[in-house]
């Protein structure tokens, strides 16, 4: 049923339907000239999605830091104390970085958050915890 409001005739979505075909059959472009179709990105591309990147711009330690512990640890994990969250990270089978962190910090201590937890574990100051490119 045709309500009007289409933005191309039926003659033209067949049309684009058959360009299509042999691309959705296949998965990948399927056109004799490779100048028509777009660039891929490159693996060793940098990350744009906030601007530019330049050598002063990279992700911080703590920025890296608190996506790893995002990556691996849930809201309903908090708030939690080292214990808890070193279990929930072994559970998840976080990096042994992360998970050797949670041991340090004071037993006592108790985190709200993924962003709580990352600046203390960066404000603890030990030279041996990893930095973002070992995480």
């Amino acid at each position: 049923m045709q309500r009007g409001s289409d933005r191309m005739s039926a003659h033209r979505d067949d049309e684009m339907k058959h360009e299509l075909q042999g691309l959705l059959r296949s998965g990948h472009p399927t056109r004799t000239e490779e100048w028509h179709d777009p660039e891929p990105v490159a693996e060793d591309s940098p990350d744009v999605a906030s601007g530019p990147v330049t050598p002063g711009r990279g992700p911080t330690y703590l920025e890296a830091l608190r996506l790893e512990l995002a990556r691996n640890l849930t809201r309903g994990t908090f708030p939690a104390g080292p214990k808890e969250l070193g279990r929930a990270l072994r559970r998840g089978n976080a990096p042994d970085a992360l998970v050797e962190g949670m041991q340090r910090l004071p037993d006592e201590a108790r985190y709200g958050n993924v962003q709580e937890l990352a600046v203390a574990l960066t404000d603890s100051g030990r030279p041996d915890f990893p930095g973002p490119g070992n995480l």
